[in-house]
């Protein structure tokens, strides 16, 4: 699911980046070469964050 729509980033992607260490939005989108744009993901991204703790796994997971 895109979570980010101005830099097409999805959750898994998102989760990807948790998963490498990243534990705030602005880690996520260095994480994912990107920056924020307007802001509207913010929220969301910080949910995923909150229900996935840094480093780990993600097999299994659905997007």
């Amino acid at each position: 699911m895109y979570v980010c729509i101005c830099n097409a980033l999805t959750d898994t992607q998102i989760r990807d980046a948790i998963a490498g260490g990243a534990q705030r939005p602005k880690e996520v989108y260095a994480a994912c070469n990107c920056a924020a744009q307007c802001g509207c993901c913010t929220g969301t991204m910080l949910s995923i964050i909150r229900e996935q703790p840094p480093g780990a796994d993600q097999a299994g997971a659905g997007d």
